[in-house]
């Protein structure tokens, strides 16, 4: 061992939160529970790093923390694991606490069965042993029966932060996207992408290297699993990362690739039951357990031995009928300019009459790699047009963009010549800023205009989903254009356009006689994904909240079985927008989680953004205030820097309406006030009207009553358009909070009636709640109890966790009233406290008490929770009356 104990470099890492925060609670664990544990994860994903960041947060105070392993020199102290089960067991020299061993995987058996005893040891002396592994090969077998922590590639907004720390740089968004998409995750490649590239290409000023990311870089991240493999394997490995890599698959089938393999080296004689170590066999189907190390083996191969690997399984797929399959690999298996005259033909045929049995992003790559052989001319500008159409079905804009703007569009036909502009605003829709997406949807249908002019229908209202989602009203209405005749015959694209239209001018006649005509072709059978969700949309629209439920499910299982991953994520969010307008807050949750994950598969961070606001509004009606604001933050980062009206309202609004559960009126006031009332910052025109029962609700206790009267004359119009299930009701229930006579108990009653006929247990229980507490107040205590009994059921049968403790607090307060708060309590609070409860009571919220103090809002939180048990008071106005009292007293 050294006796040296150089600092542990401070480690920054970019998306491992959830993989620390289990390796922290592993660490704070009692000794005797606390075996060892591995961090594993295939090359480049970070496992020295979280290492480092272990010895630096959890192992400090300790005296030693790494074990040296394989290539690994000390960090902070030097153990051998012979070493170190010495130590351990005499007690004697300064034993480490916490024991970190890297690349445990490469170390011999020997090592590996002295550090499971040294680990064994030091769990009874109170320390910990923490591992990493690679993962491009079977673990050994002490390492595969420890609990683990695995590291998963990065997602886009995580690696885009990690860029833009590495670079150094100020990187041009273009560039940026193509280094995310080139790195697939990992931190160790997208940092040396960006290392490799000069400060002018990173600005966009000069010409990206081709490839990005070369053999010698991706050798160098693959480090020592690139090398050491079984000559005798070596070939089918190569044939495999041959059979996925440049098609974009996961996996190839086994006995496929025995067959080429066959053909290829005819001496070979591989068993089919024991795949080389780096090779996954799962389902009769053969992978990379690292898909870094297949892309590295594949560019590490000669140009000659990766042609005859692709001539060889372009065979086998054509023996097997997989007629696409096979062009692809015939064209990958001619070396450059040397490919068949007739190929790129063939290929883009077959690519376009394989719709029905082959998955969009393969057509895609069929499409470009005709359009690359081809060579400039109006043929391959088709093509290349077409690919970027079937890459944006397949969900991945990026790509889709990227294809887009390699399209000569003087080479396409008249009437072709939108459709480039027409797939870069569709992707930017979905995945870049609203407002630039509004301007190349609009170009694209002024370019369609007179020789296509149902595209350009179609383009005008995807503008308008654009300034739709912008928040931009004027640009809205100019997308949809001039009404429309109203024809016998239905015209789906036209009839939401002019449906849209009429809505956003009040003229509610029209729009639902148009928007119900779009709504029914969601009734009719067969229809495509893309017209039910047109319909799910019509529906939501008119409010008719069942029928958008039960066409959303129709469109997400068309999507599904069309394999359009770009479709899935839209349809399971205006899936999810309906189960919240009907109240269903669990079933909207289930749908947004998935909804979220499918979105960030396919780089769709716009519709990212939407599946947040929706957990947002989703948790804010349970008792868990920090996922509500993890969702809030994610939501609100992706519609600040794209333009996401729609998303900041909706999220915002969740943000109010969880201060409103938890009992702070004042903060959910000032909050929710901004998304409401009359101003330039106003939330979107289509949505901030939901939010005003909320607002409403916080504003009377807040003092704001009459701001809040102000805005029912503009809610009951939208109560009466019947667009919201809830809205007549809650229209009532304004009206109650607002009323200060006798009166009010008719409201509320009236409000409960509706709540009965729209459905929605949620909004029932809200409503029921507030005459619970009004009958409480005007002490009618019998009919208080029936109220807030009923509301806390309400409550808990749909999840409303932290309602639900309210209304129980209600309920206690009828046994058992409380007594006067106590003035002279401020004495017993500490000087902290009585900061805390002035700076409260003069009317600032926990954050702007944390930034006047210089605490983080979490220590407001928790001392504004004692002094409201010291005091005796159960909101901030009690807290502010007895505030000000006592000051008066003292004063007099």
């Amino acid at each position: 061992m050294t006796g040296e104990e150089p600092a542990l470099p401070t480690v920054r890492l970019h998306g491992r939160a959830p993989q620390l925060s289990r390796v922290r609670a592993w660490w704070h664990q009692p000794p005797a529970h606390r075996t060892a544990l591995l961090v594993a994860g295939e090359p480049g994903l970070g496992r020295t790093a979280v290492l480092r960041w272990a010895a630096r947060v959890l192992g400090a105070g300790s005296t030693g923390h790494l074990v040296a392993g394989p290539g690994a020199g000390p960090r902070h102290q030097e153990w051998t694991p012979g070493a170190l089960l010495h130590a351990v067991e005499s007690g004697e020299g300064r034993v480490p606490a916490l024991v970190c061993a890297d690349d445990a995987d490469r170390w011999p058996p020997a090592a590996r069965r002295l550090l499971a005893e040294a680990a064994q040891r030091l769990s009874e002396a109170g320390g910990g042993l923490l591992l990493t592994a690679a993962t491009h090969r079977p673990l050994p077998g002490e390492l595969a029966a420890l609990p683990a922590v695995h590291l998963d590639p990065l997602a886009p907004q995580e690696a885009a932060a990690l860029l833009a720390e590495a670079a150094r740089e100020t990187v041009e968004p273009s560039v940026a996207a193509e280094l995310i998409a080139e790195g697939e995750g990992n931190p160790a490649l997208l940092r040396a992408l960006a290392h490799h590239l000069s400060p002018a290409a990173l600005r966009g000023r000069a010409p990206l290297p081709r490839p990005l990311a070369d053999a010698a870089t991706l050798a160098r991240i693959a480090g020592p699993a690139l090398t050491g493999h079984d000559p005798r394997t070596a070939g089918l490995a190569v044939l495999v990362a041959a059979g996925t890599r440049p098609a974009g698959a996961d996996r190839v089938d086994a006995r496929l690739a025995l067959r080429a393999l066959s053909r290829l080296d005819p001496g070979a004689r591989p068993d089919p039951a024991s795949p080389p170590a780096l090779l996954h066999d799962a389902g009769d189907t053969l992978g990379f357990r690292s898909p870094l190390l297949g892309r590295a083996l594949y560019a590490a191969a000669s140009p000659a031995r990766r042609r005859a690997a692709h001539r060889a399984l372009a065979e086998e797929y054509a023996v097997g009928g997989h007629r696409l399959t096979a062009l692809l690999h015939r064209s990958w298996s001619a070396a450059d300019g040397a490919a068949d005259a007739g190929l790129p033909a063939r290929l883009a045929a077959e690519a376009a009459a394989a719709e029905a049995k082959e998955p969009p992003a393969l057509r895609s790559l069929a499409c470009a790699r005709a359009a690359v052989l081809a060579g400039p001319g109006p043929e391959s500008a088709d093509w290349h047009t077409l690919a970027a159409e079937l890459a944006l079905n397949a969900g991945d804009a990026h790509r889709a963009r990227l294809l887009a703007a390699a399209v000569p569009e003087h080479l396409l036909p008249v009437r072709d010549r939108g459709r480039p502009a027409l797939v870069r605003g569709l992707a930017t829709l979905v995945d870049g800023p609203a407002g630039d997406a509004h301007h190349a949807l609009l170009l694209a249908a002024a370019l369609f205009t007179t020789a296509a002019p149902e595209r350009a229908e179609a383009a005008r209202l995807a503008a308008a989903d654009a300034a739709w989602a912008a928040g931009d009203l004027a640009a809205c209405l100019a997308s949809l254009g001039p009404d429309t005749p109203d024809g016998p015959e239905p015209e789906a694209p036209g009839d939401q356009r002019a449906g849209m239209r009429a809505l956003l001018e009040g003229r509610f006649g029209p729009a639902a006689r148009r928007l119900g005509r779009v709504r029914e072709q969601g009734t009719a059978a067969p229809a495509a994904p893309e017209a039910l969700l047109r319909s799910a949309i019509a529906a939501l629209l008119l409010g008719e909240v069942e029928a958008a439920r039960r066409t959303g499910a129709r469109a997400l299982a068309g999507a599904r079985q069309a394999g359009s991953a770009a479709l899935v994520p839209r349809a399971l969010e205006y899936l999810a927008y309906a189960e919240l307008r009907a109240g269903r807050h669990a079933e909207a949750r289930a749908h947004a989680e998935e909804g979220l994950r499918a979105a960030l598969r396919s780089g769709q961070r716009n519709t990212a953004a939407h599946h947040h606001a929706v957990l947002a509004l989703s948790a804010s009606i349970e008792d868990e205030p920090h996922v509500v604001e993890e969702h809030v933050e994610a939501a609100c980062a992706t519609a600040r820097s794209h333009g996401l009206a729609q998303v900041l309202t909706l999220a915002q609004w969740a943000a109010g309406r969880a201060d409103l559960g938890r009992g702070r009126p004042l903060e959910a006031a000032d909050r929710l006030g901004l998304l409401v009332l009359p101003g330039p910052r106003r939330g979107h025109f289509a949505v901030w009207r939901l939010a005003v029962p909320c607002f409403v609700e916080a504003a009377v206790p807040a003092g704001r009553a009459a701001e809040a009267r102000t805005l029912l004359d503009d809610f009951a119009g939208w109560a009466s358009f019947g667009a919201d299930p809830q809205a007549a009701a809650q229209l009532a229930r304004c009206q109650a909070l607002l009323d200060p006579t006798e009166e009010a108990d008719a409201l509320y009653r009236l409000a409960l009636d509706r709540h009965a006929a729209a459905g929605g247990g949620f909004e029932h229980a809200r409503t029921t709640l507030l005459h619970g507490k009004w009958l409480r107040r005007r002490r009618r205590p019998r009919e208080a109890r029936d109220r807030l009994g009923a509301a806390v059921a309400g409550f808990a049968r749909c999840g409303a966790g932290v309602w639900a403790r309210q209304a129980r607090d209600e309920l206690r307060s009828l046994v058992t009233p409380p007594s006067p708060p106590d003035r002279t309590a401020l004495s017993s609070l500490t000087p902290q406290q009585r900061r805390i409860a002035r700076y409260v009571a003069r009317g600032a919220t926990n954050r702007e008490t944390a930034l006047a103090l210089s605490v983080s809002v979490r220590t407001v939180d928790y001392h504004l929770r004692r002094i409201f048990a010291a005091l005796g008071v159960r909101s901030r106005l009690e807290l502010a009356r007895l505030v000000d009292e006592a000051e008066q007293s003292a004063r007099g």
